[in-house]
């Protein structure tokens, strides 16, 4: 099948997710990780950040979007996943 129909297959196929869907993604358990910026961390936490803009930090997330944890690693971000017994996956 040549690539180009194969994806418009793919696309047909997508549909929206639900929040609660999302929430019982693995169980439950599910986490994402991904990268963001020190302005996106402080629209998150509501608060200030002591850190120069642009900086990157990593947000681990729970399946349904509700922030988790912020760190300056994604190693950090990974292992608070993990001690919350969540699955973690990331997203780029």
């Amino acid at each position: 099948m040549p690539e180009r129909k194969r994806r418009k297959e793919t696309t047909a196929m997508a549909r929206t997710v639900s929040p609660l869907e999302l929430a019982r993604m693995g169980g439950g358990r599910l986490a994402y990780i991904r990268p963001i910026r020190v302005e996106e961390a402080m629209r998150i936490l509501g608060a200030p950040i002591e850190a120069p803009p642009g900086v990157r930090l990593y947000a681990a997330f729970h399946a349904d979007g509700q922030p988790l944890a912020i760190a300056d690693s994604r190693a950090a971000a990974l292992a608070n996943a993990l001690e919350h017994d969540l699955e973690p996956a990331s997203v780029h």
